[in-house]
């Protein structure tokens, strides 16, 4: 069986979470710090070679009313690229509120400035993909 990763894809830092092996619970969590698309997508192939990934799962920020803006745009067409670059089936995740449950994680464990800053999209990235694992487990 291969692992799941989670994205959380942003312009400075993406925030990347794989599964363990039976694709239950989040394993490993890191964030890619880069601006640069290409060197994003780059990084998380090798990620995905290192990590024995089979499946990708993408945040998709939609609006509160389920509407899609230009972020979600950017989003889908990262996803197109990684699926290019990996080969792997790419899925898009609903990833409303990920973002500010994962402020009021960290918060609850005294993670502020810096610390946080640098953890938050990591945390993110495991709320995505704890999402789509409990799916899947339905």
């Amino acid at each position: 069986m291969k692992r799941i990763m989670g994205v959380d894809f942003g312009d400075a830092r993406t925030g990347i979470a794989v599964s363990d092996l039976l694709c239950t619970l989040v394993g490993t969590t890191t964030v890619i710090h880069s601006r640069n698309k290409e060197k994003t997508i780059a990084q998380i192939c090798t990620m995905v070679t290192e990590s024995d990934v089979g499946e990708i799962v993408v945040g998709l920020p939609k609006n509160m009313d389920g509407s899609e803006g230009p972020r979600a745009e950017l989003c889908r067409e990262f996803a197109a690229a990684l699926e290019s670059a990996t080969g792997l089936p790419v899925r898009l995740w609903d990833e409303r509120r990920t973002t500010v449950e994962a402020h009021n994680i960290l918060s609850q464990h005294n993670y502020h400035g810096k610390k946080r800053k640098d953890t938050v999209d990591a945390v993110a990235a495991s709320l995505i993909l704890e999402g789509y694992l409990a799916f899947r487990g339905r």
